[in-house]
């Protein structure tokens, strides 16, 4: 994998955000679990690459909802999200299937039904233990989070350790 590569969309996402230190770390925190459990799981070099590039921007559609909508809903963040992203990453050096990927990732990333591709679950697995720790969900909602959304080994572990579940 290009670490290189990256470590620049991750820069550029920074300045993208324009200051918005929830966004910031938000997307950094989802990043940083998804390439632990994308690592745990032995993704493929390409594999995991997308999904790094994905956890970065998956949330880049929140500026334009908040200044369109007044919200960031999750429903709109896709729909914004994966047109925004294609643009963003287009001189990024990814080629267009790497970039179709993520943008399809971004725009399903609070789709929890037709899952397709260990990138997306674990995804999907990343941005809910950072939510869930950013809003304070109950063990209750947790616990039914692994029942129904967690998949992969190495994702339900660090849920189970951060959650003391």
């Amino acid at each position: 994998m290009n670490e290189n590569l990256v470590a620049d969309i991750l820069k550029r996402m920074i300045d993208f955000s324009n200051g918005n230190l929830h966004d910031i770390t938000h997307f950094m925190k989802v990043w940083g679990f998804a390439r632990t459990i994308g690592v745990l799981e032995n993704l493929s070099d390409e594999e995991q690459l997308i999904l790094e590039v994905a956890a970065i921007t998956h949330d880049i559609g929140c500026p334009i909802c908040r200044e369109k909508y007044g919200n960031t809903n999750g429903e709109l963040q896709e729909k914004e999200g994966a047109r925004i992203v294609v643009d963003f990453l287009r001189e990024s050096g990814l080629s267009q299937s790497q970039t179709e990927r993520v943008s399809y990732l971004v725009g399903h990333h609070h789709t929890l039904n037709g899952v397709n591709g260990s990138d997306y679950r674990i995804l999907l697995e990343a941005d809910y233990i950072v939510n869930a720790e950013e809003c304070g969900f109950l063990a209750e909602n947790i616990r039914n989070a692994r029942a129904h959304i967690f998949r992969t080994k190495a994702g339900t572990s660090l849920l189970n350790s951060i959650f003391c579940l």
